[in-house]
């Protein structure tokens, strides 16, 4: 397993912006899988969960949300996409699975994973094309009924203790059910937000704060659980 740093070409072949991509060992053809980042960008800890996968067996591209002049700049209007469902976000992560799709060693399955902000996107992304998603820790969309109607199927992680995701994964697992969605929520009691990256949230400058006040720090267990439960998912319907 590898990854590098890689160009992603835009659907129609106008611009590229820059991403991470991560190749599993062997010759393929492999599963795709777009991981759209968390709100601190393609740093460790995103780095970390594009290569768990591309050691799993499946070809991951994590395009980056912030080229277009940085996190400061471009946060506002990634979240405004988020929110609106519709933007330069999502165009961005639709062209990472065109380009995907696009190559030899893809078998032509699709599935999605994000991470806090970017699980919000995954959520999001369900219902457009895609044979799998996984969603952590991901900001609820106040149109989650409509998101929903077509989804594919879905597993959810969420911490107990996430206090901007309070009652998420119960509203998730009704949502679903009801729709006779496939899928697997799980919330972990004592899990706060960013309970699965590897190592601390954030710059290192605003780490302590993030531990200590926000609460937001890894909980081995609880994500060595969650991933097992996604790599199963996601065993049973990219495979």
């Amino acid at each position: 397993m590898h990854s590098e740093r890689v160009m992603i070409a835009s659907v129609d072949s106008s611009e590229e912006i820059p991403g991470l991509l991560a190749v599993p060992d062997g010759t393929g053809p492999w599963a795709g899988v777009v991981l759209v980042h968390e709100v601190f960008g393609i740093e460790e800890n995103m780095i970390h969960q594009a290569e768990h996968l591309a050691s799993k067996g499946y070809l991951v591209l994590m395009p980056d949300l912030y080229s277009r002049g940085g996190m400061r700049r471009c946060l506002r209007a990634t979240f405004r996409a988020l929110r609106d469902g519709d933007g330069q976000a999502f165009r961005d992560v639709e062209a990472a699975k065109a380009n995907l799709l696009a190559r030899a060693d893809c078998t032509g399955k699709m599935g999605v994973i994000g991470f806090c902000m970017g699980g919000g996107f995954a959520l999001q992304m369900a219902h457009r094309g895609y044979d799998a998603s996984a969603v952590n820790y991901g900001m609820m969309p106040a149109q989650l009924d409509e998101i929903l109607d077509g989804a594919c199927p879905i597993v959810g992680s969420y911490g107990g203790k996430d206090k901007t995701l309070k009652g998420a994964a119960a509203k998730m697992e009704l949502a679903l059910s009801a729709r006779g969605i496939p899928h697997d929520i799980k919330e972990y009691p004592a899990a706060n937000h960013a309970f699965m990256n590897p190592g601390p949230a954030g710059p290192k400058a605003l780490r302590p704060f993030m531990q200590k006040v926000a609460g937001f720090r890894p909980f081995p267990e609880e994500a060595a659980d969650a991933w097992q439960r996604i790599d199963s998912f996601f065993a049973e319907y990219l495979r």
